[in-house]
């Protein structure tokens, strides 16, 4: 044995990183996670707040998988919100308002209970390899430390630059110095490399403001949490407000234009398309006179407050003139103003969907590093990749979520099949079967996988097994009880359904688009004492509802689900000669080449790939 020997090595102590360490050891995997400041672990380098459309989705299945996104979030929240409550449940997305410092001292205090798991403050300099293969790491000290796995969660680190106005400054976060080295020595042996740029906006002094000019945003009335453990939901919210921008607000930003590094060229990088700046915002929606802006409070013990929506790199004198002119904004104090930040990612189709290297072995990309943007999206890849090193080292299959299975699936499969040049972002659009990927059955979908595995543990199997007994029940009992038409119909006429003529079954009418199981339940006296009889949690009340209300949907999407993923059961040996293949066609073989996909349904989601191609290889491969 080497001196400072383990089996997995996460450098970084992000998100993804984070995530990455606990589920390596909570696998049994001796784990050392090395970071540049052990005071910033878990930091929220941008907004307060997790969760969010599809975000809030991927933070459900983390937990639903044994990770910590969820029971942090929870702990740390003052504010949630169930966001797209009046579409269908599919659309249905938890987010909460956090309090930034509270969650960083969570996440290290929960990391810090982890017996398999030590920690280095460190910088990463060098990444060490014997024989094609990964075997440790080399500090800026001169430490070096051994291990079979390295996973890389650098962020926004890995030489990054700040740029405010005409400013420039070496960082990978305000105030924090860059990580040096790795990118150098991976392109060296062979790894593609590329610049991407996110942003941030000013923070101001919350007792500057103006509330009264502005719309209060409150949470919930009866808030729900993230975590499927025994978290306890929010209490004492604080609430967000919301502003707006104006032309007179464009014109000044329009006016710094001229020492914008966006408009002068000196970010090379791509920005996220989905998170503007304000100045592309202004720019690109030439045609709109107002953006809105939420005001959001950092914390409980703060008046430090986020301006989301405000992502600026302009000069700091152009930001706080224009911020001035926003309505609440008139006296506003500026902490810091907000600024872009460039660094270097690698695009993730040199991965395979463990999020390990196809070329060496034994390394693991994750977060940032592999082109996306967003906690959420970084978690969910960090625990994929803590997963699957830990598994490797154990000499176990690896663990991979398919489209249908989550979102963390569609995710990785986009990265690693379609790549991207521009900040990747989760989106309910991306997922081909979001009826199937609802955030209330997270725990339906992914507990039993992790737990076959040994990460989510036996509690969890526990709360899963009684909600579906609950869910059963209830779903039985709506099925023996009916309603009489005088005591229903006064309900259904109010909310514009069909009355009844006859003693009805109260799972038909539940079935009806007018109708909500609590509707029904508190204008019957004898459905309200019956659920007061039982002992059943709301979630499993939820989860009633939505299985009786969709049914046919649900079914319909798993049939097409279980039809399109059979192509996923065929596998492609990773090195496999395309360019060999002549019945192929030409963009086919350079598409193919390229991704070198490891199953012909991945094969078959590679754009410039015609189904053509995939009966070429279905016969090839004896299908």
């Amino acid at each position: 044995m080497k001196k400072n020997q383990y089996q997995v090595i996460v450098i970084g102590a992000g998100h993804a990183g984070n995530e990455a360490a606990a589920a390596s050891s909570n696998l049994g995997v001796k784990t050392l996670l090395i970071t540049m400041d052990m005071n910033k672990i878990g930091q929220m380098s941008c907004n307060p707040a997790m969760g969010g459309i599809a975000k809030g989705q991927i933070v459900r299945e983390i937990d639903a998988l044994g990770g910590y996104s969820g029971i942090v979030s929870d702990i740390s929240a003052i504010q949630f919100r169930m966001l797209n409550v009046s579409k269908g449940p599919a659309m249905w997305s938890p987010r909460c308002q956090s309090d930034r410092m509270q969650f960083a001292e969570e996440w290290r205090w929960q990391l810090e209970q982890l017996k398999n798991l030590d920690f280095w403050q460190d910088s990463v300099k060098e990444i060490l390899f014997e024989d094609g293969k990964v075997v440790g790491v080399l500090t800026s000290i001169g430490v070096k430390f051994y291990a079979p796995k390295v996973i890389v969660t650098s962020g926004t680190f890995l030489n990054g630059v700040i740029h405010i106005g005409e400013k420039q400054l070496a960082g990978g976060r305000m105030g924090e110095k860059r990580s040096e080295g790795i990118t150098e020595q991976l392109v060296s042996i062979g790894f593609n490399a590329g610049r991407m740029k996110t942003g941030t906006p000013p923070r101001v002094d919350g007792r500057s403001l103006n509330y009264g000019l502005m719309t209060e945003q409150k949470g919930d009335e009866n808030p729900s949490k993230f975590s499927y453990t025994e978290t306890s939901s929010v209490q004492n919210q604080l609430s967000c407000w919301i502003t707006y921008t104006n032309d007179t607000v464009h014109q000044i930003l329009a006016e710094g234009f001229e020492k914008s590094p966006m408009f002068t060229g000196r970010i090379t990088g791509s920005g996220p398309r989905y998170c503007p700046s304000i100045e592309d915002k202004i720019t690109r929606f030439a045609d709109k006179n107002q953006h809105q802006l939420f005001v959001e409070p950092e914390g409980r013990r703060t008046i430090e407050i986020y301006v989301n929506g405000f992502s600026t790199s302009l000069p700091e004198e152009v930001q706080v003139k224009a911020m001035k002119e926003i309505p609440g904004f008139e006296n506003a104090k500026i902490f810091r103003p907000g600024y872009a930040i460039e660094y270097d990612y690698f695009p993730p189709n040199q991965l395979l969907h463990t999020l390990e290297s196809k070329d060496v072995p034994g390394l693991y990309f994750a977060g940032q590093i592999n082109g996306t943007t967003g906690y959420e999206e970084a978690a969910c890849q960090g625990i994929m990749a803590g997963i699957n090193a830990a598994l490797a080292v154990k000499e176990e299959d690896p663990f991979i979520l398919t489209r249908d299975q989550a979102y963390i699936g569609v995710l990785i499969d986009d990265l690693i099949t379609k790549s991207t040049d521009e900040p990747y972002r989760m989106f309910t659009s991306r997922a081909e079967y979001r009826t199937l990927l609802r955030q209330d059955n997270a725990d339906e979908r992914l507990t039993p996988l992790s737990h076959a595995i040994g990460l989510a543990k036996d509690d969890r199997m526990e709360r899963l097994n009684q909600k579906r007994a609950e869910t059963e029940q209830m779903i039985t009992w709506l099925k023996e009880t009916s309603v009489m038409p005088e005591e229903m119909n006064p309900y259904l006429t109010q909310n514009g359904s069909s009355e009844i003529n006859q003693k009805t079954n109260v799972h038909a009418l539940l079935t009806r688009p007018q109708t909500t199981l609590e509707g029904i339940i508190q204008n019957t006296s004898a459905l309200q004492e019956k659920v007061n009889t039982l002992t059943m949690a709301k979630e499993s009340l939820e989860q009633a509802e939505i299985q009786v209300k969709y049914a046919g949907y649900i079914e319909k999407e798993k049939a097409l689900a279980d039809k399109l993923t059979r192509l996923d059961h065929v596998k492609i040996p990773v090195d496999f000669e395309y360019q060999q293949m002549q019945s192929l066609s030409m963009e086919a073989r350079q598409k193919l080449s390229a991704v070198r996909p490891e199953t012909i349904g991945q094969a078959s989601r590679i754009s410039g790939v015609n189904p053509s191609d995939i009966a070429v290889l279905l016969v090839k491969f004896g299908r």
